[in-house]
């Protein structure tokens, strides 16, 4: 009894020390890391970054709507304290070192530490960008430019503010669209407006400039350009900024000409702030309350933080206004709604992560291969992790190990590389067998073909299975042949001399779709649009099937109404038949796609376009010959079958809008009326 009594204490105790912990990880953790695969799906990953400190208040100054902050070089924090017209300036442990500005600023939105050590202040109701010296002497300010580049009705209103080491000073100006303004930071002299926003133009927007005047465009279209939000600068001089909207690139790593170094996708519609890291890695704030961190070249490393529910919970926002980095690259989210700073620190995790990133940026791959395998020790959908391991195996040359380790990475590029010396290595090898093989493939034909000319063996066997069985459905089968040789008298046999069936045509879909199947997913790993293990062969077939008979049914009612002499399978079976040059030369290509790399693609390529060319005009023929239209009418028979398609998807797609919205009307009352039965 005694061993039992302490045996089930023991199991108390592990499994109140497990729940423990793990409600501690929880209560540290509210929100969840993610980080992006290959496919640009997120995938959760490991704590990144936890908090390390709140700061409210420096000493006894609270800070109201404070708009931006940025880190010194000795570690203090500056904080835009909007609200109460100044500028803040404190430790990480929220002591106050000093107030800057009173009495000066009126509504201090943007601020920037230079290389110099001054302050500058961006003021949206003063209009003007104030300097200070870091002990808080007003030095200068600049007003709106007096340049006639500047323009007569262009806006100052600087909202953010970068200078850079050639004491250039970046204005952002609300409601300015030329881009960021630009001046001499000695002189106040305007230079230019840098890198603005490009206007997208969308198809219909570039229809309505065709057949409309500028003043009436201008009346029925925004097509301002954004204004950028936020902006920075690293120690190179590359400005770095952010922008909010849909049609505009959501950052930018901009050089000395204003061009866009940086190629990535922001998950953000409203990105408000960007910091830099000591690996040069971009950290951007959304509004809503996620932080994104994004490698130098704008791989996405994580994601985490969030929006508040209310809750007050640690590691989430109601909003982000600014996002800073310390040398320890502990990361400084300011909430202006919540009046406070969140400090983050990276985890264990992080580091490792930074640790690698580090020594792969550096060109170090060799060193930089095991701490990347224990990422992907502890982590094993962190694409990013095998994308390093598959650059340090490249780089030892060990070609194998890295096209998998690509592969994992669906870095298709990578993997490309490396399969082509993968199968360099193994054609050298294998080539002298290869010519051996194609030799006594030859002279085997040659041989069968002599025997087969003198004993007629095919022939006879032949004749023995067609006397006996009588498959006419085999010989439909095989009829495809002559659509490749003669496709103009295919098409009359199949028309009046009763050639191929119903039961032909079938097998033929089926093997259509057998092959549309290899092809989506058997394809080579570069060639291939799907990702890796992932089956839809559900949504695969009805979607098929659903293509094939409302592009049959289409087209066979547009010949009925307009005279055609084709019966429904004449026309059946001529459409499918079309697809011999498909049938014959797709197995071919799906199984070569296997050995090819980006280097041949341009071979791959070409020979579907070929197929497809080569099916088209089929089709052209199989209209004009079985319905005895002529070139004309056939033409206008192929747009009406098109227009016809495009009548019954959007027909389609209302009556699939209406069913959605009936049973979304029909939850809400149901939900109703759980809710007023629970509640009455």
């Amino acid at each position: 009894m005694t061993k039992i009594k302490n045996l089930i204490q023991v199991m108390l105790f592990v499994v109140l020390t497990f729940t423990l912990t793990s409600e501690s990880v929880l209560a540290n953790t509210a929100y969840k890391t993610f980080t992006e695969d290959g496919y640009g799906q997120y995938v959760e990953t490991q704590t990144a970054y936890t908090v390390r400190e709140t700061i409210v208040q420096l000493d006894d100054e609270l800070f109201i709507q404070a708009q931006d902050m940025k880190i010194g070089k000795d570690g203090l924090i500056y904080i835009a304290d909007t609200g109460n017209q100044r500028i803040l300036v404190g430790t990480s442990t929220g002591e106050l070192v000093q107030v800057i500005g009173e009495d000066i600023l009126q509504r201090p939105t943007g601020i920037f530490l230079s290389h110099d050590d001054k302050l500058y202040v961006a003021d949206e109701v003063a209009a003007k960008i104030f300097v200070f010296q870091l002990d808080g002497k007003l030095l200068q300010e600049f007003e709106r430019p007096d340049s006639v580049l500047f323009g007569e009705t262009a806006n100052f209103i600087p909202q953010k503010v970068a200078v850079d080491r050639r004491d250039n000073i970046y204005i952002i100006s609300s409601g300015n669209p030329n881009g960021i303004i630009q001046m001499n930071a000695n002189t106040g002299e305007f230079i230019g407006y840098f890198a603005p926003n490009q206007t997208v133009v969308t198809p219909l927007t570039a229809f309505r400039k065709a057949i409309f005047t500028e003043e009436q465009l201008s009346r029925m279209l925004d097509i301002i350009p954004a204004t950028a939000t936020n902006i920075n600068m690293d120690e190179k001089g590359l400005v770095y900024a952010v922008s909010q909207g849909e049609n505009v690139e959501g950052i930018r790593k901009l050089n000395v000409a204003g061009q866009n170094i940086l190629e990535t996708t922001v998950y953000d519609d409203f990105p408000i702030s960007v910091g830099l890291g000591s690996l040069d890695n971009i950290f951007v704030a959304g509004e809503n309350g996620f932080i994104y961190e994004y490698t130098s070249e704008g791989n996405l490393l994580f994601v985490f933080g969030g929006q508040d529910d209310g809750r007050q919970r640690v590691g989430l926002f109601n909003k982000i206004s600014a996002i800073a980095l310390d040398e320890h690259d502990q990361i400084y989210a300011l909430d202006p709604e919540k009046n406070q700073i969140q400090i983050f620190r990276p985890t264990e995790f992080a580091d490792l992560v930074h640790t690698s990133l580090e020594l792969y940026q550096n060109g170090d791959y060799a060193m930089s291969k095991e701490p990347w395998q224990e990422v992907i020790r502890l982590n094993g959908l962190f694409d990013f992790a095998y994308l390093g391991l598959g650059e340090a195996y490249f780089k030892e040359e060990n070609y194998q190990e890295a096209s998998e380790a690509f592969r994992q990475a669906k870095y298709k590029e990578g993997y490309s590389d490396a399969f082509w010396e993968v199968r360099n290595t193994w054609m050298r090898e294998h080539i002298i067998y290869l010519v051996y093989i194609l030799i006594g493939l030859v002279i085997l034909r040659k041989l069968f073909s002599f025997l087969n000319k003198k004993y007629q063996w095919t022939h006879r066997i032949r004749n023995k299975v067609r006397a006996r069985f009588r498959l006419k459905w085999w010989d439909d089968i095989v009829f495809m042949k002559n659509m490749i040789r003669h496709p103009l008298n295919s098409y009359y046999s199949i028309q009046h001399e009763n050639k191929t069936g119903m039961l032909s045509t079938v097998i033929w879909i089926l093997i259509f779709f057998m092959l549309f199947i290899a092809e989506k997913y058997f394809s080579g790993f570069i060639f291939r649009y799907v990702r890796d293990g992932e089956y839809t062969l559900g949504l695969d077939t009805g979607m098929f099937l659903g293509a094939f008979l409302l592009v049959i049914s289409s087209l066979y009612l547009i010949c009925t109404i307009n005279d055609g002499e084709g019966k429904f399978q004449h026309i059946f079976s001529g459409f499918v038949y079309a697809f011999a040059p498909y049938f014959v030369f797709k197995p071919f290509l799906i199984l070569i796609s296997n050995v090819l790399t980006y280097n041949e693609a341009y071979l791959l390529y070409l020979a579907n376009f070929i197929i497809y060319a080569w099916v088209a005009v089929l089709l052209y023929i199989m209209i004009k010959e079985i319905n005895g239209y002529t070139n004309k009418e056939t033409i206008k028979i192929i747009l009406l079958t098109l227009f016809m398609i495009l009548i019954l998807l959007l027909l389609l797609f209302i009556v699939y809008i209406l069913i959605l919205q009936m049973i979304q009307f029909i939850i809400s009352i149901i939900n109703e009326g759980v809710y007023r039965f629970e509640n009455r």
